[in-house]
This record gives structure tokens, sequence and C-alpha cells, in this order.
């Protein structure tokens, strides 16, 4: 058995070898399974297109941010006459930046691990249960986002300052506040995705698991949740960006202790001028977690999202 699964690996790896050397031997002509010409040349004008549409500004913003203010004011320049690093140094002074990267990462960390653990159990009940309530409680996880956040703005804001005037907690202005907040938005869409993810699960896992002695805790545990892997990291990542760039609620509920970055950037603007060089250097700073973080889980976001379209 072993030499004709050999022979056979053979004689695909030759087949394939000459595909490639009679395509090589046309000269380049296309295949009968190949896409035309035109449709090539297109997709590559286009993807060109957007490559200098996306390129050009993260240039702007590297080349200004090394640029002393002076030259960041005058007419743009391509490139800088007297590069610096300076505007990376005094960012850290012009504003209590670290202040604000610390609340952010408090604010948009707490506000994903509950969205995902809260979503990871809800979303379980629902694919997994038939109960009374259950459609029309899936009908109105997706129905809130339906609404323009705007909407919420003021009923939170009432409710917190109202909560804290009968309890006593300081919910106005608190990283608690803006947490809960967040998983206004956050944790319906992750309801519904994950509920999604977790319907093209096969059950005979579930069973599986419940014949070797797990309860549906367990089962949840031990089995759909590896198994949901990458359903889990796309609502992690989705949870996590939109808590780190949020800035209506963030300007509203939040004080000088508990600003967020997407707040605190505004400080590099004064009555007299703006620090466009520090402003820069500070964004491409904050963005370095959201830019690696979707680097390194990127291949688990697109499984996460396309999960359940082809059954």
């Amino acid at each position: 058995m072993a030499e004709t699964r050999t022979a056979r690996t053979r004689t695909a790896v030759a087949r394939a070898a000459g595909t490639r050397a009679r395509r090589a031997g046309r000269g380049g002509r296309r295949a009968p399974g190949d896409p035309p010409a035109s449709f090539v040349w297109t997709r590559r004008i286009v993807l060109t297109l957007l490559t200098v549409f996306t390129l050009v500004p993260v240039y702007a913003m590297i080349s200004s941010s090394v640029k002393p203010l002076e030259d960041v004011q005058d007419a743009f320049r391509w490139i800088p006459s007297e590069p610096t690093i300076r505007p990376y140094i005094d960012m850290w002074s012009t504003v209590p930046l670290a202040r604000y990267f610390v609340n952010s990462v408090i604010v948009a960390g707490g506000a994903t691990v509950a969205s995902v653990v809260i979503a990871i159990g809800a979303a379980y009940a629902v694919s997994r249960y038939r109960f009374a309530g259950r459609r029309v409680f899936t009908v109105t996880v997706l129905s809130t986002q339906m609404f323009p956040g705007i909407l919420f703005l003021l009923p939170l804001f009432l409710i917190f300052v109202n909560v804290g005037n009968a309890t006593g907690l300081a919910l106005y202005g608190s990283r608690g506040a803006l947490i809960l907040t967040y998983l206004t938005f956050s944790l319906p869409f992750s309801i519904w995705m994950l509920a999604g993810y977790f319907e093209s699960i096969p059950r005979e896992l579930d069973e599986a698991a419940r014949v070797d002695g797990c309860g549906p805790v367990g089962a949840l545990l031990r089995v759909i949740v590896p198994a949901s892997m990458p359903g889990i990291v796309a609502v992690t990542v989705y949870a996590f960006m939109t808590a780190w760039g949020e800035v209506l609620f963030a300007s509203v509920m939040t004080n000088d202790a508990t600003r967020t970055l997407a707040i605190g950037l505004q400080g590099y603007s004064t009555q007299h001028e703006v620090y466009w060089n520090q402003v820069m250097a500070a964004s491409l700073v904050v963005s370095v977690p959201v830019v690696a973080g979707f680097l390194l889980l990127q291949r688990f976001l697109v499984a996460g999202l396309t999960a359940g379209s082809v059954k």
C-alpha cells in the first residue's frame, strides 16, 4: 500500500510538472480555464490605484511626523528637508499621552473581554437550545444594529447620572461606564455572529462530549470554544477596534482623568497653533496595536467572517 501511494504521488507531481512545462512552451499563452487578459489588466490597474490611494496618506503621515513644526506649517514637501525624531519625543510631554494610552487599553480591553465572554454564553444558548422568546431575542439583538449610536447618547448619559445620584456610584466619567457603553455596540453583533458560527458546528460534537461525561458547560468550554476560535477571534478584533477608535461617546462620558486616545489627540491643538508633526507621530504610535493585531489575526478574522456562508 505504501508503494502504491508513493507511485501515485510521483505520478501527480510529474503531471503537474508537465502542465507547467506545456504552459511555458506556449510562451505564456492563456490556457482555456484562465481569465481573459482584459480582466487581468483591469484587476492590476484597480489594485494599483487602491494601493496608491491607501499608501499615499500613510506616507504623508510618516513624512510629517519626522519634520520640524515649521516645515509642516509651510508648503507640503514629499521628502523632509531635515528629518528629526523630536516629535516622537515631545508628543509624550505636550499632552499626557501615556495616561490616555492606559485608559484606552483598559476600556477597550475590558469591553472586549466582557463582550466575548457574554456573547459566547448567549450565542451557545441561542444555537443549541429552543426556548420561549428565542426568536424575539434574536430579532431584538439584530435590530439594535439598525439604529445610529447617537440615539443612545442622551439616554445613557441620563441613566449614568441618575444611577450615580441614587446610589452614589460615580458612573459618569468613569472607565466602567465607558465599558458598559461600548458593550451596547459590540455585544449584539458579537452574539449574532457567534450564534451563526456555532450553528455551523455539528451537534454530534456536543453529544460526543456528553457521552464522555461533560455537561453543557463542559461541552462548551472543551469542544465548542476550541472549534470556534476563528469566529471568537473575529468577534474579539471587532469589539476591540470598535472601542479603541470611538470618539462620540468618549468625548461625553469621560473627564480629564479617564480620557482616551481618540479624544486625547485633540490636546495637540491649542488656541495659538496646532502641533501637526506631533499629531502625526502620535497617530502612528496609537495605530500600532490595532494594525499589529489585525496582521497577526488576519487569517482567523477572514475565516470567522466567512463562516457559515457555505453549507
